[in-house]
């Protein structure tokens, strides 16, 4: 089974997020967090969390962006049950075994974006708020597409004779 890790291509995520993601953390959409939102509430780092960030499952800090993982059916099942505590000390549900249902459908939400990607595909996600609510859009991109080599720095230890 997939699911999605947060990964940092540089530190931007520690600069635009109330509360950034760790890397590596597992992620979902989380756009449940802004359900009852309105243009009033889309200020400052909220509005980027709300624009581009994906929930990470420990620190429930945001990501902008998520990498596709292999994850153990073990470690699903804990973060099925963190998610379900997160729900009744953050958004008032009345016990674990209520918010479960709930929180099984957003890990199967991403879940179901993860399944069939290769390792290290990477997504985004992108908000609005509609008459209807939220709308959220997701881009995939193929590891072979997103040529990190390009972005990413690659630094070399210091060997302490005056080289980088």
């Amino acid at each position: 089974m997939n699911l999605a890790r947060a990964i940092h291509l540089d530190e931007s995520d520690m600069n635009v997020y109330p509360t950034p993601a760790r890397s590596g953390e597992w992620l979902i959409s989380g756009g449940f967090e802004f359900s009852n939102w309105s243009e009033a509430d889309l200020v400052g780092k909220a509005r980027q969390a709300f624009a581009n960030g994906w929930l990470g499952l420990e620190s429930f800090g945001r990501a902008s962006f998520a990498a596709v993982a292999r994850i153990e059916p073990a470690e699903y099942e804990a973060l099925i049950g963190t998610l379900a505590d997160h729900f009744v000390a953050v958004y008032g549900a009345p016990d674990p075994a209520a918010a479960r249902p709930v929180a099984e459908e957003e890990l199967a939400h991403m879940t179901a974006l993860c399944e069939g990607q290769p390792a290290n595909t990477l997504l985004t996600v992108s908000r609005s708020l509609t008459e209807a609510g939220v709308r959220e859009e997701f881009r995939l991109i193929s590891p072979a597409d997103a040529r990190l080599e390009q972005i990413a720095v690659h630094a070399a230890p210091a060997t302490g004779k005056g080289q980088p």
